[in-house]
């Protein structure tokens, strides 16, 4: 499996592209701000083929670039559900801060071909099936994306978790914003994150790469998640 990814230029927001290899059909995750240039190089340098974008979120730090990646090769977008309605209108899901750098407007189009991930049916994409976790608290249609490991020699290698703004190496996805919630990323830590294996590799919207072991040890977000309440009186 062929698995890249680079930052776009504002908010540090890891765009990825994978793909079963050189030479392939590949999935493009988080086009984020001014990653078209950098993307199509990455494209040719490996002769890959989008078949499609998947959005973790909708975020526009995200999908900023989502329209003219689609638009460009015809391809379709994949968002949750509940997260669509920000394809429509992303400024109103942006501090107030945030905001004030498109100076409170912006240029918006959406992708001409919007299409809806259903957690209960993987995606079967660029000959690779992706699973999908709906994983809300950053945003209500926050998910997961989860990839099988390459088998050498008969063994599969460690499995893959695109985490979005869920999980990231040392802490997790803010949820002061609109539509964010601390109740529902707890309970999404706990249901879809930590029953995750060990050797599982991350690959986060923002920041390094990580394991779900490493993360399960240190992150301090995780910490009082692990730790069992305290025994309850008769």
């Amino acid at each position: 499996m062929l698995v890249r990814g680079f930052p776009a230029q504002a908010f540090g927001t890891n765009c990825y592209v994978v793909a079963p290899g050189p030479g392939e059909q590949c999935v493009v995750v988080d086009p984020g701000i001014g990653v078209e240039a950098q993307l199509d190089g990455l494209l040719r340098e490996h002769d890959l083929s989008p078949v499609a974008v998947v959005l973790t979120h909708g975020h526009i730090d995200h999908t900023f670039s989502v329209t003219p990646v689609c638009g460009a090769r015809g391809i379709s977008a994949y968002i949750h559900p509940a997260d669509r309605d920000q394809l429509a209108d992303p400024v109103k899901y942006l501090s107030e801060g945030s905001s004030q750098l498109f100076g409170g407007r912006l240029e918006w189009t959406e992708p001409d071909d919007v299409r809806l991930l259903d957690p209960a049916v993987p995606l079967e994409l660029a000959g690779m099936r992706i699973g999908i976790d709906l994983a809300p608290g950053h945003t209500p249609g926050s998910v997961v994306l989860r990839l099988a490991g390459d088998e050498v020699d008969g063994e599969a290698g460690a499995p893959l978790l695109l985490s979005g703004d869920v999980l990231f190496a040392g802490s997790i996805g803010r949820t002061d914003l609109p539509g964010g919630s601390w109740e529902a990323m707890q309970h999404s830590l706990v249901s879809v994150i930590l029953p995750m294996a060990d050797e599982t590799v991350v690959l986060p919207g923002h920041g390094p790469a990580t394991t779900i072991g490493r993360e399960r040890s240190s992150n301090p977000f995780l910490q009082d998640l692990l730790t069992p309440p305290p025994a309850r009186g008769l």
